[in-house]
């Protein structure tokens, strides 16, 4: 149990003190004390590891089953004896454009928080240390372990978002270049980067719902003067949500003016082609008159028969061309 519990702490008063390092123990003693509470940090544990923490806390099985499984959409569940909060953090790889989503799962009561994470992306190394630094945010109890972790959370989505813009700000000037890039799928990587916002939002816009309720007065165990601070998280999904909107749509006006763009070239290329072809077929014609070999074409024992139908063929050729060159068809 030890290898997947992360920190283990009581909290008094604002202050982190001393306690047992058995987390049974320190829980008794957090109850016991009256005004104290228990925050343990878990990281992946399995259904054997968790069984002691769901007894000692009596955490219901629901939301035991969902922060064992991960793969849940954010969202708030209020049970008799607890909350159950869950947030999907966000890490943007800029090495590889990669978006890396995972899982934070929020227990808390009257007197303890268990916070359960599951995959790389991890914004809870400096909550920790920052909630201890500001004690007077940390007398607000449990429900102030789960405002500074969705602080967190949401904050660095805006990190994201702003990362996210400029690489769809690079991803636009390459797309248009005259060459488009150089490169022939502009169109997959537009729809790529599509993808990555996807994720994004399937992160972001679920916890709407939850951080609102949270900033309200009908959620039990949420400190009162803890919604003021939900409420500014809230505002800051809500910029975040504007954010992942205006990505969504530049990316399919570039999907479309680029989609416009092909269609141009297309066009241009089938109007050289047709002057090419036009231009071809006047020696054609003429090759293919003089190929059905009549007896009765006086022209052809003349001498100056054939230098006039290479003049002919010469002088066509220069007209059409310089037709289709006016035109801006070549």
């Amino acid at each position: 149990m030890s290898d997947v519990i992360v920190d283990c702490a009581i909290y008094r008063d604002g202050r982190r003190t001393p306690g047992p390092a058995d987390f049974s123990d320190a829980i008794e003693e957090a109850r016991a004390r009256g005004n104290a509470f228990l925050w343990i940090g878990l990281y992946e544990p399995t259904a054997a590891e968790f069984d002691q923490v769901t007894s000692e806390f009596g955490l219901h099985p629901l939301a035991v089953e969902d922060a064992l499984r991960a793969h849940q959409r954010p969202k708030l569940e209020v049970y008799d004896d607890s909350l159950f909060l869950v947030l999907k953090p966000i890490q943007y790889d800029e090495e590889t454009t990669a978006v890396i989503t995972g899982e934070v799962m929020i227990f808390i009561g009257d007197c303890f928080v268990v916070t359960v994470r599951h995959g790389e992306a991890n914004p809870l190394g400096s909550v920790r240390s920052r909630l201890e630094g500001t004690p007077a945010v940390l007398q607000h109890g449990p429900t102030a372990v789960m405002y500074a972790v969705s602080d967190a959370v949401v904050d660095h989505y805006l990190e994201v978002a702003d990362a996210l813009h400029t690489d769809l700000d690079a991803l636009e000037a390459e797309v248009f270049t005259p060459d488009g890039g150089g490169r022939g799928d502009s169109a997959g990587r537009i729809y790529a980067f599509k993808r990555k916002v996807l994720e994004f939002r399937r992160a972001t816009a679920p916890l709407t719902e939850p951080m609102a309720r949270l900033a309200g007065a009908t959620v039990p165990f949420v400190h009162r003067h803890s919604q003021p601070f939900f409420r500014d998280v809230s505002d800051h999904l809500t910029r975040t949500n504007d954010h992942v909107d205006n990505l969504d749509r530049l990316l399919s006006d570039i999907l479309a003016a680029h989609l416009a763009q092909m269609g141009v070239r297309q066009n241009d290329d089938m109007r050289k082609i047709s002057a090419w072809a036009a231009m071809a077929a006047v020696p054609t014609m003429v090759a293919g008159v003089y190929g059905m070999n009549f007896e009765h074409m006086p022209e052809l024992r003349q001498t100056w028969g054939y230098p006039a139908v290479l003049v002919l063929l010469v002088v066509s050729m220069v007209v059409l061309h310089r037709l289709f060159k006016r035109r801006g068809w070549l």
